[in-house]
């Protein structure tokens, strides 16, 4: 059969998991898959998600879907090749090239916060606002720009990329301690707040190596030096985000990742970033990703319209 009107297909090409959906021209669920991801090997990561796919349209018995792709890093527009991935075995590769040829169409294909700023501007947290910056906080650190319901890509393909910028407004301490990043730059946003980052602050202050969740259990607990960790983590985030605010002003901020569930996020980070917003008062909304963990698939999905 071939691909029914308003039928798209997600996929999210993670470091630990690639996951799948097909949804509908209302965007709502029809199918969804999730398979781990091959560590460090190009050619079996090609072929899971190429076997996702296939996969995905038997569950819906519909061939010849629309696929967009999320993924970390983006694909440089004068060369085609992947770059800035974490996962590094796809920085140097013609990714998007391989899956067309392996899938047998076109596709699209977009860094993994650009899909999540995405799918929560046309109906999740970031819905009615006229500008978003959307933040994925977990493993690594992203964001992406949507302005009027449209990605903001920009001519090297790097809008956005406000993880590998960085911590404004830094301590001291902060600069003698800089960690150097995957990247090979030193404090990058990504070495300060992504959830292995807090555990190496933590373990900096004299603490065991900790989750960045067992340090918040802790924290809430009252162990103080958790709580140190975790009062400082917040902190920065609050300059990271003053720095956005100042530059691109947007009329929102989604934030999605694993970290994204810490609660402190939303309350103590706005307290914060007033201090370093260039503005009498700070307005801007702070909020949770409202399609949680599907929000980067669902964006990967509707990276094409529905028709």
């Amino acid at each position: 059969m071939s691909a029914t009107s308003g039928l798209r297909l997600g996929i999210d090409l993670g470091g630990t998991k690639i996951e799948g959906t097909v949804i509908d021209a209302a965007d709502q669920v029809c199918s969804q898959r999730r398979v781990e991801t091959p560590q460090g090997d190009y050619a079996a990561t090609v072929t899971a998600v190429v076997e996702l796919v296939q996969a995905l349209e038997q569950d819906v018995a519909v061939t010849g879907l629309p696929v967009g792709i999320g993924t970390p890093g983006s694909v440089d527009p004068r060369s085609g090749l992947l770059r800035n991935a974490n996962s590094q075995c796809l920085n140097g590769r013609p990714l998007a090239v391989d899956l067309q040829s392996a899938i047998g169409r076109e596709l699209r294909i977009a860094n993994d916060a650009d899909c999540l700023a995405l799918s929560e501007a046309l109906d999740g947290a970031g819905a009615g606002y006229a500008s978003v910056f959307g933040v994925i906080m977990g493993t690594g650190v992203g964001g992406g720009v949507v302005i009027d319901g449209r990605l903001l890509t920009g001519c090297n393909g790097v809008a956005g990329e406000w993880g590998h910028i960085p911590l404004p407004w830094a301590r001291a301490a902060e600069v003698r301690s800089a960690p150097r990043c995957w990247c090979g730059m030193d404090s990058c946003l990504e070495t300060w707040l992504s959830g292995p980052a807090m555990t190496a602050d933590h373990m900096r202050r004299g603490g065991n190596e900790l989750s960045a969740r067992e340090i918040v259990e802790r924290a809430e607990a009252g162990e103080r030096l958790a709580g140190a960790t975790l009062k400082a983590w917040l902190e920065r985030v609050a300059r990271a985000l003053a720095m956005v605010i100042n530059l691109l002003d947007p009329d929102v901020i989604v934030i999605g990742g694993g970290l994204s569930q810490i609660r402190w996020l939303y309350s103590e980070v706005p307290k914060v970033w007033a201090q370093h917003v260039f503005a009498d008062q700070v307005g801007t909304p702070l909020c949770p990703a409202q399609h949680g963990a599907a929000s980067g698939v669902r964006g990967a999905a509707r990276l094409w319209p529905a028709t």
